[in-house]
C-alpha cells in the first residue's frame, strides 16, 4: 500500500470509531476485535491487499510499540487511587512480581518440554508472553482518577508494573541465548539487571513525578495566575523519565508507570483533597474539573490549581485508542494461514487455562482477596502490545533467524487469541460476576 492508502484507511477507521463510540459501546465486542478482524481480511490470510512482515520491520514496530506501552502506562500511573497504602497495592505487587515470574516459569517448562525449545529460547518465551497489556484492557481497568474498584485496580496496576518487571527475565533468556553478559554464576544480571535496574526505575519514576507535580503547583500558585500546557508536560514527564532510565540502564516502563503514580498522588496530597469512608483522596475525573474551572476569571482567590496528570488524562487516552488501532491492524496484517500449527495455538491454550490462573492463584496466595476477584483475574490475562515490544526487542538483539520465526508465529497467535477470547468474554463475565457499584 501506498503512503495515501494508509492515510486514507487509519483516517478511515478513526472517522468510524469517533462516529460510532456509542454503537460500539453496546456492542458484546472490545473495538480491539474489530481493528483486529480487519487486518486480517485485508491482510494475506484472506484478501491479501497488504502486508507485514514483523522479522523485516522490526525496529519500526518496536519504536512504535513502545511508544504506545509508555503512553498507557502512564495513563495508567495517574489513575491509581491516593494515597499508596501497602493492604491496597499488595495484590497487584503480587500480580506483577510473583504470579508473572510462576507464569514465565509455566510456559517456559511448557515451551521446554513439549515444543522443544532450548532453555533460554524458553525463558525468552515466557518472558515475552508474561507481561498482562495495558493497550487492549481498557475494558478491565481502572476508568477514571477516582474510580474505587478494587478489580479494576489490581489488573491496571499489575498491568502498569509488570511491563517493567518482565525485562530482566527477556534479559535472563538473551543471556542464556549468549545475546547478553549475565556474570558467573548469573551474578552480573541478578545485581544489575534484577535489583539496580528496577529500584533505579522506581526512584527516578517516582522523584522525576513528584518534582513536577511540586513545580507545576508552585507556578500555578503565583500571582497572576501562571498556566501550564498540561498535554506537553505530561508528555515531557514520559520522555525524560524514560530516557534518565535507559541512560542509566533502569528499566523505562517501570519508571514511567511511578512517575504518573507519583504525580497524581504529590498533586492530589499537595491540593488537601478530603478522604472519602475509603480513607482515599477524593479526585473527579479530568472532564469534570476542566467544565468547572475553564474560566479562569470565576476561580476564587485559593481554590486548588488544576492538576497536570487530570488535565493532560483526557489528550494520553486518545494517544492510547490510536496506537491501539494502528497497532492491532498491522498485527492482523502480519498473521497468514501458515502461522498457524499446533505449536502456535497449544502455547496460547496453556497460557490461558493454566499458566495465567495457576500463577495468580499462587501469586495472591494468604492475600486475603476474595475469591471472585481470584476467579476473574485468573481469566483476564489479555495479551497484546507489550509483547509485541518484547518480541521485536529479542529480534533486534540479533536472535537466530529461524528461533525469531517461531518466537514471532507463537506470539502474534496468542496475542490474537487473547484479543478474540477476553475481548468477547470482558463484557458478559462483568456485568455477571462484577457489575458496576
Amino acid at each position: 500500500m501506498t503512503a495515501y492508502q494508509w492515510f486514507m484507511l487509519i483516517g478511515c477507521l478513526m472517522l468510524a470509531r469517533g462516529l460510532a463510540a456509542t454503537t460500539l459501546a453496546r456492542l458484546p465486542v472490545t473495538s480491539a476485535i474489530v481493528y483486529l478482524g480487519l487486518g486480517l481480511v485485508l491482510g494475506p490470510a484472506v484478501l491479501g491487499v497488504f502486508t507485514v512482515n514483523p522479522l523485516a520491520q522490526a525496529p519500526l514496530l518496536e519504536t512504535m510499540a513502545e511508544l504506545a506501552v509508555l503512553i498507557s502506562l502512564f495513563s495508567a500511573g495517574v489513575k491509581m487511587p491516593v494515597p499508596f497504602t501497602w493492604a491496597r497495592w499488595q495484590a497487584s505487587i503480587r500480580l506483577a512480581w510473583l504470579s508473572m515470574a510462576v507464569s514465565v516459569a509455566l510456559v517456559a517448562c511448557f515451551a521446554w518440554a513439549v515444543l522443544e525449545l532450548e532453555p533460554g529460547a524458553a525463558i525468552l518465551l515466557g518472558a515475552i508472553l508474561a507481561p498482562t497489556d495495558p493497550v487492549l484492557a481498557t475494558d478491565v481497568q481502572v476508568r477514571h482518577a477516582g474510580d474505587k474498584d478494587k478489580l479494576r485496580f489490581a489488573l491496571t496496576c499489575e498491568a502498569g508494573m509488570n511491563d517493567g518487571s518482565a525485562f530482566p527475565l527477556v534479559m535472563l533468556g538473551l543471556g542464556l541465548l549468549g545475546l547478553n553478559e549475565l556474570g558467573q554464576f548469573g551474578w552480573r544480571w541478578a545485581v544489575l539487571d534484577v535489583v539496580y535496574a528496577t529500584c533505579a526505575a522506581i526512584a527516578i519514576g517516582i522523584g522525576g513525578g513528584a518534582l513536577l507535580a511540586r513545580v507545576g503547583w508552585a507556578l500555578r500558585g503565583t500571582d497572576p495566575r501562571h498556566e501550564v500546557l498540561d498535554d506537553f508536560v505530561g508528555l515531557g514527564l514520559i520522555a525524560v523519565v524514560y530516557g534518565v532510565s535507559v541512560w542509566l540502564h533502569a528499566w523505562g516502563f517501570l519508571a514511567v508507570f511511578f512517575a504518573g503514580v507519583a504525580l497524581r498522588q504529590t498533586e492530589l496530597t499537595l491540593a488537601g483533597m478530603p478522604r472519602d469512608r475509603h480513607g482515599l483522596l477524593k479526585s473527579a475525573p479530568p472532564s469534570t474539573a476542566r467544565a468547572e474551572r475553564i474560566d479562569s476569571e470565576t476561580v476564587a482567590q485559593g481554590d486548588a490549581p488544576l492538576t497536570v496528570s487530570g488535565e493532560s488524562l483526557i489528550f494520553k487516552e486518545h494517544l492510547e485508542r490510536l496506537s491501539e488501532l494502528t497497532l492491532v491492524l498491522l498485527l492482523g496484517a502480519a498473521i497468514s494461514l501458515y502461522t498457524w500449527d499446533w505449536r502456535t495455538w497449544s502455547t496460547a491454550l496453556f497460557l490461558f487455562a493454566v499458566a495465567r490462573p495457576l500463577s495468580v492463584y499462587i501469586g495472591l496466595a494468604g492475600s486475603g482477596v476474595r475469591g471472585r476477584i481470584k476467579g476473574i483475574a485468573a481469566w483476564f490475562g489479555v495479551r497484546g502490545i507489550g509483547s509485541v515490544y518484547y518480541l521485536m526487542f529479542a529480534i533486534n538483539h540479533g536472535i537466530p533467524a529461524v528461533l525469531a520465526s517461531t518466537l514471532m508465529d507463537i506470539t502474534l497467535v496468542t496475542i490474537m487469541l487473547s484479543i478474540l477470547v477476553h475481548g468477547t468474554s470482558v463484557k458478559p463475565l462483568f456485568d455477571r460476576f462484577w457489575p458496576d457499584r
